[in-house]
């Protein structure tokens, strides 16, 4: 909840309690620091901490900024009491009081009673009146503070001073429930932050230095002790070392390592001293993307958030002229008019019209799916993407490292007569040193140090067919046969048949003869199709650059309903645009870079984070960070449970205040069952929207 005494009140208060959960997104990792969190916090009346003065950027989409050098400890009652402290006393005082009226103490009446409840009352509501108050120049005036504030002073003018108490005591009470709730977020969140190193020690001029990530420069050597993290992306330079992965992946096996494998920033050195050259700086690491990732990613609103902002914005003053009419119509229609009584009605509708349980649970819970995708290794952009990707009926995947492992091996060298094989080998793995696709990596691994002091120049890559370039002084191409025939090279018919993948070269414009890759489906590829059919998904198509064959083949071996081969990126859009246009819910995954552009297209764009390409990791709404296909079902039941659990809030809050409208406006509800109404709505909901973070997916 926004500080009253903030100079930017007025753009705090037009997103009230929503604007928490959006700043849980926003928080750097120097808010989220162990000291930071072990630092004694002040609340405001909501019992909501705040970020420092010198809040991000990134918050600015939230609408919560700071003035500068404000401060922001806040708490629920004078300056230094703890969030609990004060509420515990007012509750104290509260029941004392009402043991005193019970049994008639004779001290008890008059100013006492009245000074007695006053204290209690502004031990938990003096903040909530002043919020109030600074919040109409902004013409923000129909808010909680608003109401909380009417009904319990009214409470006070009309002598019902422990009603009026304890109505401000439990929305408070509410409060750090719900602050419980979304600081349980935060520290979620930082414990993903804490996943960056904050120092590394790096070889320069012979010298060990250490120093912070941020300051290490492209082709500096760090050193990586025995259960160390990885500061920074980079390629192993020593002996085989083991990683441990499960901070990126959620995989708890080590992973092992080789000389000039990539090493990124996260992991943790398991056995030997590593010597890792830096290849990204540290705003580049692919883990300073998956936490810019996810803190941004609880400012995507989905719809149904969008909508609730909307409604309550509506709502909260339709309720208030409501209450207005409920105490001035009967005058005109009542033989009786009491006016006492029928303000105490109004009062109590006020109470009850609090629209926190949907404000506050149902952001709540859109980021508990959002954090329950975190932990089974799927990073959402945003809550939006769990609403998009729960009504897909349509998932279109790459092939080549999304249902296949994207490990290739050279299985056959066949060069053309006149050709020696070493000499093909040595000109096509120079060439392939300039691409990162995996049949190039496997070309090259296959080559080794043959093509070490090999002169490359002029390499053109040409998208969906392979690469050009000058090798020792010789035009070489290499790529698939679409190559050639666009360079007019002949090459033998039998070519064409060979059903594996394939690397087709030519040497000063005269075919040279190919070498053949082979790859294998990932170990629950056909799990993720199963699981998606089983799931409610009616088309499940398979595309690839690959040849057609070959498509076709693992298609039929993982059971996918249709298959196209031999794609260039742009003949993917067109098949993933027909789909749309036939009014499809669909979803596309890959992990290339030629796949960005059609994961951009598709309603929902699935990136794989491992082996995936930075422009598709950039370009997706959703990542799987473990590269697994089956994760897309998982997603798809985590999406499904959000949105099971945040309609039972809105149905809940709605159909609870309804009833208890209808009983306060007739006289049968007091303000205890408004207090339920309210307050009550907002923990079950609350406790609802946490439940996420605790299912089984």
């Amino acid at each position: 909840m926004p500080d009253p005494s903030s100079k930017n009140t007025n753009e705090e208060l037009n997103t009230a309690k929503q604007v928490q959960l959006e700043n849980v997104g926003a928080l750097s990792r120097d808010q989220l620091t162990p000291a930071a969190a072990t630092e004694p916090q002040g609340h405001d009346v909501s019992g909501h901490d705040h970020a420092p003065a010198a809040a991000p950027a990134s918050a600015a989409h939230a609408g919560h900024t700071h003035a500068e050098g404000e401060d922001d400890d806040h708490d629920h009652g004078p300056a230094g009491a703890t969030p609990y402290l004060w509420p515990g006393v007012s509750l104290a005082l509260l029941l004392g009081g009402i043991a005193l009226d019970y049994f008639d103490i004779a001290f008890f009446t008059g100013p006492v009673r009245l000074i007695w409840y006053g204290l209690a009352f502004l031990l938990v509501g003096w903040k909530v009146i002043r919020s109030a108050i600074q919040s109409i120049p902004s013409g923000n005036i129909f808010n909680e503070f608003l109401l909380m504030s009417i009904a319990t002073l009214g409470a006070f003018a009309i002598g019902e001073y422990p009603e009026g108490v304890a109505v401000m005591l439990f929305y408070t009470v509410g409060e750090l429930f719900q602050d419980a709730a979304v600081n349980r977020a935060k520290r979620s969140i930082r414990a993903l932050l804490e996943i960056q190193a904050t120092e590394v020690t790096v070889v320069r001029n012979g010298q060990s230095l250490v120093l912070d990530p941020k300051q290490v420069q492209l082709g500096d050597v760090m050193e990586v002790k025995p259960g160390e993290k990885v500061a920074l992306d980079g390629t192993l330079q020593n002996a085989a070392a083991s990683f441990n992965t499960a901070a990126l992946t959620g995989e708890s096996a080590p992973q092992t390592k080789q000389p000039g494998e990539a090493v990124l920033a996260g992991m943790i050195n398991l056995e030997t001293l590593a010597r890792v050259t830096v290849t990204a700086a540290f705003a580049d690491t692919k883990l300073s993307k998956i936490l810019t990732m996810v803190q941004d990613a609880v400012g995507r609103k989905a719809k149904t958030q969008q909508f609730i902002t909307r409604f309550a914005k509506i709502y909260t003053p339709i309720v208030v002229g409501l209450a207005v009419l409920l105490v001035l119509v009967p005058y005109f229609v009542v033989d009786d008019y009491v006016f006492r009584t029928w303000l105490y009605r109004a009062l109590v509708f006020l109470v009850i019209s609090c629209p926190c349980a949907l404000v506050i649970s149902i952001p709540l819970g859109y980021f508990g799916g959002i954090g329950a995708a975190s932990k089974a290794g799927i990073l959402f952009k945003g809550s939006n993407f769990l609403d998009v990707l729960r009504e897909i009926d349509t998932v279109v995947m790459d092939k080549t490292g999304t249902l296949t492992q994207g490990v290739f091996a050279v299985q056959q060298v066949q060069p053309a007569p006149g050709t020696e094989p070493a000499q093909l080998l040595q000109l096509v793995g120079a060439l392939e040193t300039k691409s990162t696709h995996p049949i190039a990596k496997a070309v090259v691994t296959h080559v080794g140090a043959a093509v070490t002091d090999v002169l490359v120049e002029g390499v053109e890559e040409i998208a969906g067919h392979g690469l050009r370039g000058r090798v020792a002084g010789k035009d070489v191409l290499a790529g698939n046969t679409k190559l050639l025939t666009k360079f007019s090279v002949a090459y033998p018919a039998e070519v064409d048949q060979v059903v594996d993948s394939i690397v087709v070269a030519a040497v000063d414009g005269q075919y040279a003869g190919y070498l053949t890759v082979a790859d294998a489906p990932k170990a629950d590829a056909k799990q993720a199709v199963r699981e998606l059919r089983a799931d409610g998904i009616t088309k499940l198509v398979m595309l690839s650059g690959d040849k057609d064959s070959i498509t076709q083949r693992v298609a039929k071996e993982l059971g996918i309903d249709e298959a196209h081969g031999g794609l260039l990126p742009e003949d993917k859009a067109h098949y993933v645009q027909q789909y749309l246009t036939q009014g499809r819910k669909l979803a596309f995954v890959g992990d290339g870079v030629n796949d960005a552009p059609v994961v951009a297209l598709a309603d929902v764009g699935i990136a794989m984070g491992g082996l995936g390409s930075d422009a598709t990791i950039e370009t997706a709404d959703v990542v799987i960070q473990t590269d697994h296909p089956s994760k897309i079902a998982t997603a798809r039941r985590i999406a499904r449970a959000t949105h099971t659990v945040v309609w039972q809030n809105i149905w809940l809050a709605f159909g609870v205040k309804a009833v208890v409208l209808a009983l306060g406006a007739g006289g049968v509800a007091t303000m205890w069952e408004a207090v339920f109404a309210d307050v009550g709505v907002a923990l079950l909901a609350i406790l609802n929207a946490v439940r996420i973070q605790r299912m089984k997916f």
